[in-house]
């Protein structure tokens, strides 16, 4: 079967040919492109299946290269996998907000960006998160009907937006997402719902969900996401 087509951005020319290398060797077709403005050219006369993408670029930089492909109807459903600098918190939550998929800080492994852009392009193929079908994953039973959730055949009780944080995050395990998306998805009506009372949602979840809590990750500086 033909592999899917990955466009690789990076102004480092051993970083291009390290992420070439290996993803080649898994089968992936892979383009390379070295600025922004060649990224914009590159994915506008070809759509690619996957983007990795630095955010650190000459010219036109990731973000706005982001920015622009996530606000263009043909690029927009294009995933994109960033690449950043350790301590680059504030441009993560910038990009995952722009539309972004996931992201890899450097230095990095090989295999762990491979793995991340597998899991990427599998999240691709899926049909979109039904937020009313019952889901059983890990040992979580949830009921968005009666809006009940069971742990273990047992019940847990939670509020209107708890149970909301819950169904949004388990429905796209391995996603990361911001406390603003996370706001943006679900507004509670017993809590005001803003990007700080966020963590205090998710600890009280926590507790109620027991064992269970350890589905929940923080990813530091970032936001929460639901373990695969």
């Amino acid at each position: 079967m033909p592999k899917e087509h990955i466009l690789v951005v990076d102004d480092e020319e051993d970083i291009l040919e390290l992420l070439k290398y290996n993803l080649s060797r898994e089968g992936y077709k892979v383009a390379c492109a070295a600025s922004g403005e060649e990224t914009l050219k590159a994915v506008r006369s070809g759509l690619p299946d996957l983007i990795v993408l630095d955010l650190m670029l000459p010219g036109i930089d990731g973000l706005d290269v982001a920015r622009q492909l996530k606000n263009d109807l043909k690029t927009r459903d294009v995933p994109i996998v960033m690449l950043t600098a350790k301590g680059e918190e504030a441009d993560i939550v910038t990009g995952l907000e722009l539309g972004a998929d996931d992201y890899i800080t450097k230095p990095f492994s090989p295999r762990v960006l491979v793995a991340r852009v597998k899991a990427v392009l599998r999240r691709k193929v899926k049909e979109p998160p039904d937020k009313t079908s019952i889901l059983h994953t890990h040992d979580v039973e949830i009921h968005p009907g009666r809006r009940e959730v069971l742990v273990n055949g047992e019940p847990v009780q939670l509020t209107f937006t708890e149970f909301g944080i819950l169904n949004f995050l388990a429905r796209r395990p391995g996603w990361v997402f911001t406390r603003s998306q996370i706001v943006d998805e679900v507004r509670g009506d017993d809590y005001f719902v803003t990007d700080r009372s966020v963590d205090v949602q998710v600890v009280g979840l926590r507790k109620k969900l027991g064992p269970a809590a350890r589905h929940i990750e923080t990813v530091r500086g970032v936001g929460y996401r639901f373990k695969e």
